[in-house]
């Protein structure tokens, strides 16, 4: 091997390090479209990267689905850890689908759509919640009431934004 191949490997590795380390740090919610109206995977396609929405309601956290249990629904692909949940959601998305399409409700009340991470979650008056941060997570477990009249008034809006 040439020295300027040796270089050139060495760059290459030193570049792809970067960037895995560069991934790492960034939150998992960063890491998703915001493009699209449903928190949505860039890598893989999957709403919020391929956890069962009704696992958090009847597992009490959040369960990866799996690829024999999929469903899409207007466009997004939902994975479900069994045949129960699928059903459940397919009957009642309104209700187990993350609340603001998944995005942050402390931020949707700003007027401003962040990803949430389905990791930092909260469950509130029966519905479910993903947040970017667990600082606003924080917050808004300790007062729904502050932000969801906010979030609602100022859903659409993001919701318009989000689509173009």
């Amino acid at each position: 091997m040439t020295a300027q191949r040796r270089e050139l490997s060495g760059w290459s590795r030193g570049i792809a390090l970067i960037l895995l380390l560069a991934a790492a740090l960034v939150p998992a919610g960063a890491q998703a479209a915001t493009s699209e109206r449903v928190v949505t995977d860039r890598y893989t396609g999957l709403a919020i990267s391929g956890f069962d929405p009704v696992a958090y309601f009847t597992e009490g956290r959040p369960t990866l689905g799996q690829p024999d249990f999929e469903m899409s629904e207007e466009g997004t692909v939902w994975r479900f850890c069994n045949e129960g949940n699928r059903a459940s959601f397919a009957a009642h998305p309104d209700i187990y689908g993350p609340q603001f399409g998944g995005y942050d409700p402390v931020d949707v009340a700003r007027g401003v759509a962040f990803a949430g991470n389905p990791r930092l979650w909260l469950i509130a008056g029966e519905r479910l919640y993903l947040f970017g941060r667990e600082e606003t997570r924080d917050a808004f477990a300790a007062a729904p009431a502050k932000y969801l009249p906010g979030a609602r008034k100022r859903w659409p809006g993001v919701q318009d934004i989000l689509a173009k």
